[in-house]
């Protein structure tokens, strides 16, 4: 597992991530919105930023904070 620390406008979050090999996925929880999803292989990069970045207009005020942070998750998920 690893555990990032993403900086938003108005806090910083620890986003904690781990790969499942052997399922082909992967698990991302950010305990402290209590979220979690989880990432299939398969899905692609534009389709999984976009998702991530609807389920996270509801979590914070600034838009910009959600797409900050949707690239973010797209971006340390693929690193792995």
């Amino acid at each position: 597992m690893k555990i990032r620390k993403a900086n938003l406008e108005m806090d910083t979050v620890s986003v904690y991530i781990h790969e499942n090999k052997k399922e082909e996925q992967t698990l991302i929880a950010i305990p402290s919105i209590k979220w979690s999803t989880i990432i299939p292989y398969e899905e692609n990069n534009t389709s999984l930023t976009r998702r991530l970045e609807e389920e996270f207009q509801s979590v914070f005020n600034s838009s910009e904070d959600a797409t900050h942070l949707s690239l973010k998750l797209v971006q340390w998920v693929r690193e792995m």
